[in-house]
């Protein structure tokens, strides 16, 4: 019997060696850092992070290189392609579902106000991925992690991908108070009251208390960074 879960080993040759392949492919066409990340519409420091795995390309990254004769599918899954260029040709790839990555900054500390509107770029994720997990695609969504009070489980400018169908505590969650966007790690505590919980412990812990929790929403809860899992 087949399992239909994703081994780890099966996860890194979709996500984890992104970097490794885009720099074969740069080595392939005979560009530098500085030359390829032009074309991608970056700086060689950001060429550099995609390559070392610090950091992920977006959509627009990979609609630009492509037309320059990179193997994208390559670079996203591992295998080759017979890929021409075309105006959506990430969209295009079978067997990815979309994710949108709003232009929104979801802080550990102070955020901002969540604009629904403004979509930055597109990741697309392998069906696998989805699959494996019961998620559904539909409703995940992306936003960038800015500060540091989550420690190394969110580093900060980090793209974080939120289900938000799953919204019922204990886990990481992204969530609304007032104005401001936070991703916390959030604990039920006797009472009903929710503690909040930063991964850095130089960040004191945060009690919501029953009747203050109608000023909580939780967007829902964040499932994994791009290329990682919580």
């Amino acid at each position: 019997m087949i399992s239909k879960r994703i081994s780890v080993k099966s996860e890194n040759s979709f996500l984890s060696n992104i970097g490794e392949r885009l720099r074969q492919e740069r080595t392939r066409l005979g560009m530098s850092q500085e030359d390829f990340g032009a074309i991608g519409g970056v700086k060689k420091v950001a060429q550099s992070n995609y390559e070392t795995g610090k950091r992920h390309p977006d959509t627009a990254y990979l609609e630009r290189i492509l037309q320059i004769g990179v193997d994208v599918h390559f670079v996203l899954y591992g295998s080759r392609l017979d890929i021409t260029a075309s105006p959506e040709p990430v969209a295009l790839m079978r067997g990815t579902e979309p994710v949108p990555m709003y232009d929104i900054e979801a802080a550990a500390g102070a955020g901002r106000m969540f604009d629904a509107e403004t979509i930055q770029s597109t990741f697309y994720l392998p069906v696998e991925l989805f699959e494996a997990e019961g998620v559904d695609p539909a409703q995940v969504v992306g936003v960038t992690a800015r500060g540091d009070s989550m420690g190394d489980t969110i580093r900060d400018r980090e793209q974080v991908l939120v289900n938000r169908a799953q919204r019922t505590p204990d886990g990481v969650f992204l969530l609304r108070m007032g104005d401001e966007l936070r991703l916390k790690r959030v604990q039920r505590v006797a009472g009903g009251a929710w503690l909040l919980i930063s991964d850095n412990p130089a960040y004191e812990r945060e009690l919501i208390k029953p009747e203050d929790l109608g000023g909580v929403e939780i967007i829902g809860q964040a499932w994994r960074k791009v290329g990682r899992v919580f």
